[in-house]
């Protein structure tokens, strides 16, 4: 129980910035939908920032995982391990981005984005700065060092949305002379306003030159190491994980990358493709509630399963948090399902159109998050290339189910084909999981609240409510009744805790 309440603590640290920061960025929704009314307006910077995975990748070989690895085994060695990873990540980091910024402009005309070869050429500079600092955070998790970690996050994270404020709204409003007139010469003197939307990325990379500051003595002993046989170890056990996330990046990603070109001119009414592909977008970020949830936890799960790879009871545990993962998880999916009349408020109006796509991206990512955590089998026994075989299944699942409905279904159809994919890649992961590293994870809990949770949504989908006063308290109504059947359901698990509760009022 104390190394599952470890567990439950660190990632309770690392979500206070993981949820506080994508809070922060979630508000900056109605920023941007509201700055910029024409979705179309957002469409390039929804197409590009979905390259930013995928090009994380490129920099980094997904070494943050090599370097857990092998610094939990090479304890006396870490500072190796670091010096080497950071170097490896470096060298791809200055490479990529030159080779990035050199062909911007041909990438621009590829990419149907003419004239801003300069907002590509920011975003390789985002990746790159994203890449380097990866490394030290690794080591600040794997030292246990959460509260430093957090306090780069929010402090990069709050420089971001007052940088979103200042060149979305301030200079704007200065550059026409709304007031502060005497300023007008100062902001004269950097303030483009043909630039539009492209401070977004600045605002993102200048808060990321932030970090270097922030994370000064986390590289503090460092030195450009290419050993070739160390490079060569953590390559060989990092690059499956690297296809492996590629390919789960291509089952996130294919949506934006193909609704543009595949949408049927005049699919929906008075919207173009790039209008479609700006709403879908910012739309997906609604969904981001779940997404937090499950990187707060990997931040914490993944050197906390790593340190406890040859303890015999880790079946056991893995079983045990992967069930209240699921609860937690279906919990915010019902919650933010049933109160999508009030939360889409929140985005601009011409936005709010496809807010139906919201509850299956939700689940998608709730059963995104599920595989990753029964695929810690591959990753604690060394056969990493079974997530690079399961990864592609799925990522060849979402290919191919663009392709077939985005004609038929617009949009909904790019959540439907996330949504089946990743449900491909959870069952087959526990299939060969059970015959390599055999969980006793409680599969028919899992399915008897995914199933509940699904039905109450649909069933509150088909009663529409027009008056918000009405709404709200009915939706907060249905969800505090699922709550409460949830919790007579776990009754027994509760009640120690109850307990413990009810002996520490009375010590007091």
């Amino acid at each position: 129980m104390s190394a599952f309440k470890k567990l439950a603590s660190d990632t309770a640290l690392y979500g206070i910035s993981t949820i506080l920061g994508r809070m922060l960025y979630w508000l900056m929704v109605p920023l941007h939908t509201r700055v910029f009314p024409r979705p179309e307006e957002l469409s390039s910077n929804v197409e590009l920032f979905s390259y930013v995975p995928v090009l994380l990748l490129l920099y980094t070989f997904s070494l943050e995982t090599a370097f857990f690895r092998y610094a939990a085994r090479q304890k006396e060695d870490r500072q190796k391990v670091f010096n080497e990873t950071l170097s490896i990540v470096l060298t791809a980091s200055i490479l990529v981005t030159a080779l990035i910024a050199v062909l911007s402009p041909q990438l621009a005309d590829w990419l149907d984005y003419p004239g801003q070869q300069k907002f590509i050429t920011w975003v390789a500079l985002i990746v790159a700065t994203d890449a380097i600092v990866s490394i030290p955070f690794a080591r600040l998790r794997i030292e246990n060092k959460a509260r430093q970690f957090v306090k780069a996050k929010l402090i990069n994270i709050s420089v971001n949305v007052l940088l979103n404020v200042f060149f979305l709204i301030i200079c704007p409003q200065i550059y026409n002379g709304e007031y502060l007139l005497f300023l007008q010469p100062v902001v004269d003197l950097f303030y483009d306003p043909t630039i539009g939307p492209g401070y977004i990325f600045l605002a993102n990379l200048i808060s990321n030159l932030v970090y270097f500051p922030l994370l000064l003595k986390t590289f503090a002993g460092f030195r450009f190491q290419l050993d070739k046989p160390q490079v060569r170890l953590l390559l060989a056990y990092s690059f499956p994980l690297m296809l492996t996330a590629l390919a789960g990046n291509v089952n996130m990603l294919t949506d934006r990358w193909f609704l543009r070109p595949l949408l049927p001119e005049g699919f929906y009414p008075g919207l173009t493709s790039e209008d479609a592909l700006g709403i879908y977008g910012n739309c997906y970020k609604l969904s981001v509630f779940m997404a937090l949830a499950i990187q707060s936890f990997k931040f914490a799960a993944d050197p906390f399963f790593f340190s406890r790879a040859e303890d015999k009871n880790a079946p056991g545990l893995l079983a045990e948090v992967n069930k209240w993962f699921i609860i937690v998880c279906v919990l915010i999916w019902v919650g933010i399902s049933l109160n999508l009349d009030w939360i889409g408020l929140f985005i601009g109006k011409t936005y709010r159109q496809g807010l139906g796509v919201v509850p299956i991206l939700l689940l998608a990512n709730l059963v995104l998050g599920v595989y990753y955590n029964i695929a810690f089998w591959f990753k604690l026994s060394d056969k990493t290339a079974y997530g690079t075989l399961i990864t592609a299944i799925g990522a060849g699942v979402t290919v191919l189910l663009n392709l077939l409905l985005i004609p038929i279904m617009g949009y909904m159809g790019c959540a439907v084909a996330y949504l089946v994919s990743s449900v491909v890649m959870c069952v087959t992961c526990y299939v060969f999981g059970e015959k390599h590293y055999p969980v006793p994870y409680d599969v028919s809990s899992a399915l008897i609240y995914l199933f509940s949770g699904g039905l109450l949504i649909y069933i509150a989908s088909q009663i529409e409510i027009s008056n918000l006063w009405v709404s709200i308290p009915y939706h907060f109504v249905l969800f505090a009744l699922y709550v409460g059947t949830m919790l007579v359901i776990e009754r027994k698990t509760f009640a120690p805790l109850l307990v413990k509760v009810r002996n520490r009022r009375r010590a007091v």
